[in-house]
């Protein structure tokens, strides 16, 4: 996967919301400088957590079912701690203003108390290891 920067004020391309959210084509991962990070680490966590097969068609939607969908949340959250200026808990702020809903009302709640689903998924499919750091590697 590589991200590809696009113009000021241009479409991005592969983008399902539209507006600055980033976007994913095949291997791309697009965004612009107004993109949020929250929106950058989801499509990339979308891309490690899909089948290979999704990948190889990959325009705009990555699919997946509603547990691997929390296995992209919980992943963007464990990702956002690796990147300098980042981290959790701005993450989680930006994820709560945009909008993300879980059962238990924000996304630290979720992620501390009710996300156990999504970090098995991961664990299981090699995503992250048993201390919850991300592997580096994509589902297979």
């Amino acid at each position: 996967m590589y991200l590809k920067l696009v113009a000021p004020d241009e479409a991005i391309p592969g983008s399902y919301w539209g507006d600055s959210e980033a976007g994913l084509r095949g291997d791309g991962l697009f965004a612009r400088l107004d993109t949020p990070i929250h929106s950058i680490l989801h499509e990339a966590c979308h891309y490690i957590c899909m089948t290979p097969e999704r990948r190889a068609g990959l325009d705009k939607d990555a699919g997946g079912d509603d547990l691997e969908e929390s296995a992209v949340c919980y992943l963007q959250v464990l990702l956002a701690d690796e990147l300098p200026g980042v981290g959790r808990d701005r993450l989680i702020a930006d994820m709560d203003a945009w909008g993300y809903s879980f059962r238990l009302g924000n996304t630290r709640a979720w992620f501390e108390g009710d996300a156990e689903d999504a970090r098995k998924w991961l664990l299981d499919h090699g995503v992250i290891d048993g201390d919850n750091r991300p592997t580096g590697l994509a589902r297979g």
